[in-house]
């Protein structure tokens, strides 16, 4: 396993965790390996999040990349999906998002991207690591004319915001919808976006002062958007993550419609329209086994990728697939971008709705989800990867997941981002999902909590808590 790179970049708590050093590194080593062999220079699109780290961050990565004679494009604070968008309008060679995603605001991560506006390589991703880790001194430093430049992209925001609306051409005069911006790049986006195509916008949590992205809102906490799009007449509510990758809904009931109905609804109507690729979408093995009922009656092929929207990507790509995602809010419309856009999500489900003449509660009906629980057990990070070889948990799980039979199925894996061990149990039996997920809950705090090393009294007596 990386030892620098997880599921999704470098990722630690700002500043002591994921240095400016550490971030410097980055920088050099991302334009080293992902030069173009043109003459021309090499280009690097950097954008970043509303965390409070993400400037001094960003200025450390900006040093690193003209360190070694390359140009940053600065597009300040948007969306990750802008990063892609401006790779391929402005031709550049590689892109970092500096962000956390959907973590609290301590959190920070460099999200890195090639050429096409794809997540990196696993061959690319270990030339870095190497040079960052091992071998930092062999990077030959720029001097003289030969620095690099930053390129000010100061209306980066805007020509994304073009961008979408030229994609999704639609009318949604009428319409009444809330957005939870999360207090993080949707911020300055969605209210415009949507406002543009006509809709009547509330916005939410769109106010980030550099601590709160993320704090009790958008995809981590849906409560106060459910609770206003129910009692404020609208007829949808979108919640988004930090860096507006994620989206997941809620009807004009106040109902959560999550990434598996949201899926089901996009491949039906993609799949009558004649745009879904194959028949096929690409799921995660976490997706709902309510989602695979749903496509085998309607004629779709589900492909299963690891958990992860890399895997997803992996898949379409391999298999020649145009829709993917997975239950955390991640939906990749390939043919339109390389990675997850949660507000091109949100207005594909208005354009929907708006063409079937049907309340998104309506449109969600179909799709019936089998019980699930899911929690998040905090371990120390010193247990990550070790805690799968302990023999009682590995049996624990094996006897559990048989006892659910052939209508359920129990799944523990390690967070790629987080050091957390990610507990889902789905079967007929609310009552006996819940039980399995307890237990497994309760052993795994009981030998791996997350713990301090300095503190002798947390190691004796675990944490009890479980973070949702």
């Amino acid at each position: 396993m990386a030892k620098l790179f997880g599921t999704d970049g470098p990722r630690g708590i700002a500043v002591t965790d994921l240095t400016c050093e550490l971030a410097m590194q980055t920088g050099r080593a991302v334009a080293v390996v992902l030069r173009n062999n043109t003459g021309k220079r090499t280009k690097i699109i950097v954008g970043k999040d509303t965390r409070i780290s993400s400037d001094p961050l960003e200025a450390a990565v900006l040093s690193g990349i003209c360190s070694v004679g390359a140009d940053p494009v600065l597009l300040g604070v948007v969306p990750v999906p802008a990063v892609p968008y401006m790779i391929a309008k402005c031709e550049a060679d590689a892109g970092i998002m500096i962000s956390g995603s959907h973590n609290s605001a301590e959190f920070n991560g460099l999200k890195v991207f090639d050429s096409h506006g794809r997540k990196l390589s696993d061959d690319m991703e270990e030339k870095i690591e190497h040079l960052v880790l091992d071998d930092p001194h062999s990077i030959k430093l720029a001097s003289h004319d030969h620095v690099g430049r930053m390129i000010n992209a100061e209306n980066a925001a805007n020509e994304y915001i073009a961008h979408l609306q030229d994609m999704i051409k639609a009318d949604f005069d009428g319409m009444k919808i809330a957005v939870d911006c999360a207090n993080g790049c949707a911020s300055d986006t969605a209210g415009l976006l949507f406002a543009s195509l006509g809709a009547e916008v509330f916005t939410i949590a769109s106010d980030p002062d550099g601590t709160n992205i993320n704090k009790n809102c958008g995809t981590n906490d849906m409560s106060t958007l459910i609770k206003f799009t129910a009692e404020n007449g609208c007829d949808c509510g979108f919640a988004f993550d930090g860096d507006a990758d994620r989206c997941l809904a809620v009807d004009e009931n106040g109902q959560v419609i999550d990434s598996d109905r949201m899926l089901a609804i996009f491949a039906d109507y993609m799949k009558r329209m004649g745009t879904l690729r194959h028949d096929t979408a690409v799921v995660t093995i976490m997706a709902n086994m309510g989602l695979h009922k749903y496509a085998e009656e309607h004629g779709i092929s589900l492909v299963t990728a690891g958990a992860g929207h890399r895997y997803v990507l992996e898949r379409m790509l391999e298999g020649g697939y145009n829709l993917g995602g997975e239950p955390s809010g991640h939906i990749i419309f390939l043919d339109d971008a390389p990675i997850g856009d949660g507000q091109l999500a949100a207005a594909r489900l208005m354009k929907i709705m708006r063409s079937e003449g049907k309340k998104l509660s309506e449109l969600a009906a179909d799709m019936v989800k089998l019980p699930q629980i899911t929690e998040n057990v905090p371990i120390d990070p010193h247990f990550k990867e070790l805690w799968k070889n302990d023999r009682e948990v590995s049996e624990l799980i094996a006897e559990l997941n048989e006892g659910l039979g052939k209508d359920g199925r129990l799944i523990v894996r390690e967070s790629g981002t987080e050091p957390l061990i990610r507990i889902m149990t789905e079967g007929t039996d609310p009552d006996m999902i819940r039980d399995i997920t307890q237990r497994i809950s309760e052993k795994l705090k009981e030998k791996f909590s997350d713990l301090s090393p300095s503190s002798e009294e947390k190691q004796e007596k675990p944490d009890e808590e479980s973070k949702f």
